[in-house]
This record gives structure tokens, sequence and C-alpha cells, in this order.
């Protein structure tokens, strides 16, 4: 009787033959070669899964950087219809909003009413980009205490005062501080029962060109 031949392509199976060795790796080893080369392959799916995260966010930063930049350098902002929004929002106040009105090279970037406020103060903002791309900020606290003014100053003292078209003002001038930000110029005043604060970092005549046109807007308000 012949003896039968292995099919073709069979081999035996054997213990893996370790060339360094010599000799067929023990179980050990064999456990020992195959968590290596797990390890191996979650550390290249890591380095991996990393490289596409920081592809991914310099993407996002690219999009900002062309969709919210303008080619001038300048902030492509949302303008707000400030005074639309006033007259939405004066439905939850008994107090006239304050809406006044700019020459068109002004905008608004930002118009809200806060009724919830910590010190019970009902308080409406509008945020104007001036002519020079300089910020001012309008706030109307509505039967506003001495916390809430405080606060809407950066907790600064006064430093003098200016008559702007008949209306006394407070001035907080903190030009001169590297931390001042957004409050590096303040003014202060109260009509009725509203207190205007303004503050930003726009020039004197801006500042003066908005409480000019807010003391038109407000000149029917009056004591109670």
């Amino acid at each position: 009787m012949s003896t039968p031949r292995r099919g073709r392509g069979r081999r035996d199976q054997g213990p893996r033959i370790v060339a360094e060795l010599g000799r067929p790796e023990t179980p050990a080893e064999t456990a020992a070669r195959k968590a290596e080369n797990t390890r191996k392959h979650y550390a290249n799916q890591t380095a991996i899964n990393l490289t596409l995260s920081i592809v991914a966010s310099l993407g996002i930063v690219l999009f900002l950087i062309l969709v919210v930049v303008r080619p001038d350098g300048t902030v492509n902002r949302q303008d707000i219809d400030y005074a639309t929004v006033a007259s939405q929002a004066q439905a939850s106040v008994d107090v006239p909003l304050a809406a006044p009105v700019l020459p068109d090279s002004w905008s608004s970037n930002r118009a809200d009413i806060d009724t919830s406020t910590p010190d019970d103060v009902d308080v409406w903002y509008i945020g104007f980009i001036t002519p020079g791309e300089q910020f001012i900020a309008l706030e109307q606290g509505i039967d506003a205490n001495d916390t809430w003014l405080a606060a809407a100053v950066d907790n600064r003292a006064a430093t003098s005062a200016r008559e702007i078209d008949g209306v006394d003002w407070t001035v907080y001038d903190r030009r001169d501080d590297d931390d001042a930000g957004n409050y590096a110029y303040s003014l202060t005043t109260t009509v009725g029962r509203s207190s205007y604060v303004l503050h930003g970092t726009a020039d004197d005549a801006d500042f003066e060109a908005l409480a000019t046109a807010l003391a038109a807007d407000t000149a029917d308000e009056t004591d109670d």
C-alpha cells in the first residue's frame, strides 16, 4: 500500500521558530509577542486619530479665518437692528427702552434685555461699533441701585464730570490703565427711572455723539 501524500499547500502546525533563539517560542513568548503586536496596533491607531483631530482642528480655524475675518482685516460682525429688538422687548418693562438714532456708519453687534439680574434691575443692553471700529456699550438699568451702577462701571471711582447736550454725566476715565479693556472710558447719568451707562474704547467724539443721540431719544422721560 502506498503512503498517502500530503496535500499541496499544507504545512505542519507547530510552534513558531524564533530566528534569534534558534528554537520554537514558548507559550509565554507567544503570548508576549501577541500582546506586543496588539499594543503597537492600538498605539498606531491613537497616533492616526490624533493626527486626524489636529487636521480637523486646523480646518475649523481656517474656516473661521476665511468666514469671520474680512480681507481688510476687520471683523465680519452681524449687524443687529437694535431698534427692532427694543420694540420687541418693550412689552417686558414699563419704561421706554433707549434706541438712539445714529448715522449709518455706526452698527450694533448685540441688543438684548435681561429681566433676571441678581440685583433685581431690568437691564437693556446695546453694543455699538463706531465708525472707527471701536466699541461702546449702552446699558440702561431700570430702577437701578448703587450696587448695579458700581458693577456697570467695573467698580471704579469717578474721575470727573461733563455736560453733553444739557445732560450731566459722571466720567470714569481709565484710558491710561493697561487692563481697562472695554471700560477704558465710561459715562453715567440718570434720567427718570433709568440709569444709563456708556462704556468702551472709543474716543471722546464718539462718546459725545452717542450721548447726544441718547439725550434726544430720552427727552420725554421724566421722574415719576
